[in-house]
């Protein structure tokens, strides 16, 4: 298990230290920060003053390695269009964006799993194929597109909830709902498939055969196998969530992380920007590093991997 643990561990601070190099290098290769931080009517004096003050001027080695050093002890610097430090912003706007992502992750797997199980049940019949349509269609469907449509629908039309802002947990409903068609459709294949293996297998036959009912044979016996690899996508899925809830919180007004990142590109602000991502990506390898362990607590056959 500690093999196991220290693979997995290497493994992700490979990816983190990564996502670290590409978020700066991405901003670097935007253009001219200087002249970005300036804006479009500043002279050459006032780009090189700005250039100056904010250590551009620097080899790119030496700017990497600061941005590191400080990085690593979450000292992110301060935004050019804010005015505060990066770290407070995120860390303010942090418990939107977990919130949402945890709500949507929730209804998801409300969703899923049934319909998975439902599917894998009645495969190849009409259940099955009604199933695996609404999947299909999920999939297919624009998040922006199903936004407006709830907003129209249930917030103007029938006035059940509210359209924007983060005031109360009504708010979150329709941004959760929106955010977990992102991740129903895989949720909803995986667990159907997973289902259908079980009900395969030799212990399920036993269990028939020492008459158990077809409920417990479904929910105690083969969906408790089915649920390892759900239970890696699940993580994987809350952290895109996490990482793509741009769009919802820009529809929905929910001044999110993701609301933020989208501020700070329009406005040039990169500090925000590379912090942003940073963060952000280092829940998603937190979140897989974790998924990856209890899958090895549920099967330890994987510890030898």
């Amino acid at each position: 298990m500690l093999r196991f643990l220290i693979r997995r561990l290497i493994v992700a601070l490979l990816v983190a230290a990564t996502v670290l190099t590409l978020a700066f290098a991405l901003t670097r290769l935007s253009g001219d920060l200087a002249i970005s931080i300036a804006g479009p009517n500043a002279t050459q004096q006032d780009v090189e003053l700005v250039r100056k003050a904010y250590g551009l001027d620097r080899p790119l080695i030496v700017q990497f390695g600061s941005w590191v050093g400080r990085a690593a002890v979450g000292d992110f610097g301060e935004s050019y269009f804010f005015k505060q430090r990066v770290a407070s912003l995120i860390g303010e706007r942090m418990p939107i964006t977990v919130t949402l992502g945890l709500v949507g992750l929730a209804i998801a797997l409300a969703i899923s799993l049934p319909l998975g199980v439902l599917a894998a049940a009645q495969e190849g019949r009409l259940a099955d194929r009604i199933v695996q349509g609404i999947t299909l269609i999920g999939q297919a469907m624009p998040s922006f597109w199903l936004g407006l449509i709830l907003m129209i629908l249930f917030g103007i039309r029938l006035g059940w909830l509210p359209v924007s802002g983060t005031g109360s947990w009504q708010h979150f409903v329709m941004p959760g709902i929106v955010l977990a068609f992102t991740a129903v459709p895989a949720l909803t294949r995986l667990t159907r498939s997973g289902m259908i293996q079980a009900l395969s297998s030799d212990y399920i036959r036993t269990a028939r055969a020492k008459g158990l009912s077809r409920l417990s044979i479904l929910l105690k016996h083969a969906l408790r196998n089915a649920a390892i690899p759900v239970v890696a996508i699940a993580a994987v899925q809350l952290g895109f969530m996490l990482g793509g809830s741009i769009v919802i919180e820009s529809v929905f007004a929910l001044h999110g992380v993701g609301f933020l990142a989208w501020e700070s590109i329009g406005k040039n602000d990169f500090p925000v920007v590379q912090a942003v991502v940073l963060v952000l990506a280092v829940i998603y390898v937190g979140l897989t590093l974790a998924a990856d362990l209890v899958n090895a607590v549920l099967d330890p056959r994987l510890r030898g991997q």
